[in-house]
């Protein structure tokens, strides 16, 4: 196999790891181990400052036994060869095991993957790098004299790892970027600020900005200035990518975390095979989804990365899983174990998540709308897995009226609903799509990388 850009560290102790994994089979029915390693930069450039922010880099080992019933897991710092033997002895050592479980290992694989880069930001100097962040921010600052800051963030983040237990010997190098930029004006009535960003599994080449998009940014910042509250009430929407990915997370992605399951903590786990939306409604999650921000060749526990369809026709049908979950509810597994690091615990959780499209052009969709809001973009969501509510904060929405989007604008809008209500309500799906990336927590803390997103959806829900 190729050496796939891991650490020296990681390829010196590779030829141990199929001995590691029998050393834990001799004890437990199953074994597995993963040495990762995962490293973050920040580069910020904005009218009054320039900053490069290293994050704390982490790297270690997992060690991991189950016997279908109980699971223990050792972590060790770094890559030491005499650490790694001591911690598997102490692992087996200290755990008692059943020898009824029988745990499938998966598939043979012996593989190597790599995320594909024409700009790998390992090879360019940091530099190049402000230097293309200043270039940005001086093109945003000529648009309007009203600009009082703009500020210019990437970040990259990098994750190499190998898993291994009895079946596979398998490895990924994963480059994710991620780009925003935040405009601030200043007029009579104070400071606002609006924002995009763009992102991906990839190099720096996806992580342009056209003058036009920049000019839009700029445009809604200024006529934030002059937005009106919008009257509470229920209204008839149409939600873009970014604000239907946002309804799909909170929905049927934290809430269907299987984990919940376990911990009866999900109204989702009693509307397995049940309706939950109209018909015009499909979820899926998909860690292979080629370029975007939440996507991996593998999960943590060394599954292979495959779309899971959540809900089929506006029917729940499964959720997402972690090898413990997957075994403890006695439903197959989906490539969704993930942990925030080496030192974290893993668990279910969503990679890229959206609504599947449908076949109405766009212009059609909002034909259709007499009276009505269009939302563009999300600041926050929340959901209530165990009563099933959603609230969705959108930065602002532009009044539709016979059909057509005026410029009138609200500003900050809040979207609520109970789940089935809301997606129940759809009534018409674009054929168009757009994905947006980020990252997501459980709770308060387990922070890992996602995508959310799909076309724009036609509903009814409460605005206030």
């Amino acid at each position: 196999m190729k050496n796939n850009n891991l650490k020296p560290e990681m390829n010196q102790l590779r030829p141990l790891l199929g001995d590691v994994v029998a050393t834990l089979e001799s004890k437990a029915p199953y074994g597995a181990v993963v040495l990762t390693s995962r490293e973050t930069v920040r580069y910020l450039v904005d009218n009054n400052q320039e900053r490069v922010i290293v994050g704390d880099p982490t790297a270690g080992a997992i060690l991991t036994t189950f016997d279908g019933h109980t699971m223990n897991e050792k972590a060790i710092g770094g890559f030491d060869k005499n650490e790694l033997l001591q911690g598997v002895k102490d692992l087996i050592k200290n755990s008692s095991f059943t020898k009824n479980g029988s745990i499938d290992p998966g598939l043979e694989r012996k593989h190597d993957y790599q995320t594909k880069m024409e700009q790998d930001p390992a090879q360019v100097p940091t530099g190049d790098k402000l230097e293309y962040l200043r270039e940005m921010n001086r093109r945003v600052n000529k648009i309007d004299s009203r600009i009082v800051n703009a500020r210019i963030t990437l970040l990259e983040y990098r994750e190499k790892s190998i898993f291994r237990n009895r079946a596979a010997d398998i490895s990924q190098d994963v480059q994710r970027v991620h780009m925003s930029i935040l405009v601030t004006v200043m007029g009579d009535k104070g400071v606002v600020f609006d924002w995009d960003s763009k992102c991906g599994t990839a190099g720096l080449e996806v992580l342009t900005f056209s003058d036009e998009e920049l000019e839009v940014i700029v445009k809604n910042a200024i006529k934030l200035l002059e937005a009106d509250r919008i009257e509470p009430g229920e209204y008839t929407v149409v939600t873009a990518g970014g604000v239907s990915g946002v309804i799909c997370h909170e929905s049927f992605g934290h809430g269907v975390e299987t984990d919940m399951f376990l911990k009866e903590r999900a109204k989702a786990a009693n509307y397995i095979d049940r309706r939950v939306g109209s018909e015009l409604v499909n979820i899926y999650d998909d860690p292979s989804m080629p370029g975007a921000f939440g996507s991996y060749f593998f999960d943590d526990e060394g599954v292979t990365a495959g779309s899971t369809q959540i809900v089929k026709d506006g029917i729940f049908k499964r959720g997402l899983t972690d090898l413990y979950s997957a075994t403890m509810l006695n439903i197959p597994r989906s490539p969704n174990g993930r942990r925030q690091d080496f030192s974290r615990k893993v668990y279910p959780r969503m990679s890229n998540t959206f609504f599947g499209s449908g076949d109405t052009p766009l212009e059609d969709l909002i034909s259709q709308v007499e009276n009505g809001i269009y939302l563009p973009k999300t600041s926050s969501g929340m959901e209530d897995p165990k009563g099933w509510g959603i609230q969705v904060t959108c930065h602002y929405g532009f009044e539709i009226k016979g059909g057509k989007m005026t410029d009138k604008m609200f500003a900050a809008i809040g979207l609520t609903g109970y789940v089935p209500d809301v997606l129940s309500s759809v009534s018409a799906v674009s054929s168009d799509f757009h994905l947006s990336g980020g990252h997501c927590g459980k709770g308060t803390k387990e922070i890992v990388p996602v995508t959310d997103g799909g076309p724009h959806l036609l509903m009814k829900v409460r605005l206030g």
